[in-house]
């Protein structure tokens, strides 16, 4: 992509009108932000919460009716899953409550940060523009940095923009459109659609560090080509994946952790992790019973050959006796099972997995100190354990 082009892209998605969310219902008294660290949660249906639950779109993009939710919640919230998601299990490493969705306007403590996630959601606007995509949740994490100095003042605004963590999964949904689309795109227009979508990420980060943000948690693209959904649609069996959108995953991955180290190199105080998704969950895919579960090419939801479509939405869907033993709840978004043990290789995970930082050494980074004002050597990580406190209710 020349560098004209990709201009282009990043002013056209500078002119995103940001839709106006209304934060009354939000204002608190000023209050301290006590010695925890706020998450700010960005990306599509693998992290949304019920966002989409007040947007006015189809059926096809929200997760608000059963069977969603049966395992944990008891009801549907949102979450495309049985349960909770990795966002879940790091708010519950963490000490914070299981999100609520960002668009609920019932009171939110948002010193513990806030989910924006939306299922859809992209990085590219055009790609699927009913959904909140990457610049529009940036311009919702705005109007929450607006709040925070409101209601507590600068200088504790400051601490917990500075100490928190940005968490982010984006470029899956941007990939499946434009396999759906260019299925006979050239290795050189696959990179350049690649090198297009991490051009208007980086932009999107570059905003958020200019916000305040200094800590940021990368999850990378999974494996889209072995999901249900797509072995159905292309009738895959076996151990066999669509390898178009594999390699498009592969090229995202590869240019996002290229980017981070440019990030780092480029941006003082920019810290980072990337949490590698597609691995860790393909190595479930190719091998469930090594992880504890029977099934991995049909999941527990929906109809077909896999159950790869339709859970839910019509009263011909199939659904499992037991979630738990499947790496997938519908066609393309993992069970609570399977998120467990993803969300524990976030937060404790080896460098195999989770590189340079896991989640909880980047927890511990203590960037900003609210009692001088200055910044703390971010290559220093605290020595004290954070403790496990599961969160009892929702």
């Amino acid at each position: 992509m020349t560098e004209s082009s990709f201009l282009l892209v990043v002013f056209a998605t500078a002119l995103l009108i940001i839709p106006t969310f209304s934060l009354g219902k939000h204002s608190r008294p000023k209050l301290k932000s006590e010695n925890k660290v706020a998450i700010f949660v960005f990306g599509d249906s693998v992290f949304d919460v019920g966002n989409n639950n007040y947007l006015n779109i189809g059926i096809e993009g929200k997760a608000n009716f059963p069977p969603y939710g049966e395992t944990f919640f008891r009801q549907p919230t949102g979450r495309f899953c049985d349960g909770r998601t990795i966002p879940d299990y790091a708010a519950s490493y963490a000490n914070i409550p299981y999100w609520k969705p960002f668009l609920d306007t019932s009171y939110q403590n948002f010193t513990n940060g806030a989910n924006f996630a939306s299922a859809g959601g992209t990085v590219i606007p055009g790609d699927n523009p009913i959904t909140l995509n990457f610049g529009t949740q940036v311009g919702y994490l705005q109007q929450v940095a607006n709040l925070l100095n409101e209601t507590l003042g600068h200088t504790e605004a400051q601490k917990i923009l500075r100490n928190g963590i940005y968490f982010s999964s984006f470029g899956g949904v941007d990939y499946m459109y434009y396999t759906s689309e260019n299925e006979n795109a050239t290795e050189s227009e696959q990179l350049e659609f690649v090198t297009t979508v991490i051009g208007n990420f980086t932009y999107w980060i570059e905003e958020i560090y200019q916000k305040g943000g200094r800590k940021f948690a990368f999850q990378n693209v999974g494996p889209l080509g072995c999901q249900p959904e797509m072995k159905q649609s292309y009738n895959l069996t076996g151990k066999e994946c669509y390898e178009f959108v594999q390699t498009l995953a592969t090229l995202h991955n590869n240019a996002l952790s290229n980017m981070a180290i440019e990030l780092e190199r480029k941006l003082s105080g920019f810290t980072y992790l990337i949490f590698d998704f597609f691995t860790t969950l393909n190595d479930r895919i190719q091998d469930p019973a090594k992880y504890g579960f029977k099934e991995s090419n049909i999941a527990c939801c929906g109809t077909g050959t896999n159950r790869g479509t339709g859970c839910g939405r019509t009263t011909a869907y199939e659904l499992c006796s037991d979630p738990n033993e499947y790496v997938f709840f519908d066609g393309g978004h993992p069970t609570e099972s399977c998120y467990s043990e993803l969300g524990e290789l976030l937060w404790n995970g080896t460098s195999d997995v989770t590189w340079p930082l896991n989640m909880k050494q980047l927890y511990e980074l203590e960037i900003y100190s609210a009692d001088d004002g200055h910044f703390i050597d971010h290559k220093v990580i605290a020595s004290s354990l954070i403790s496990h406190q599961d969160i009892a209710s929702y």
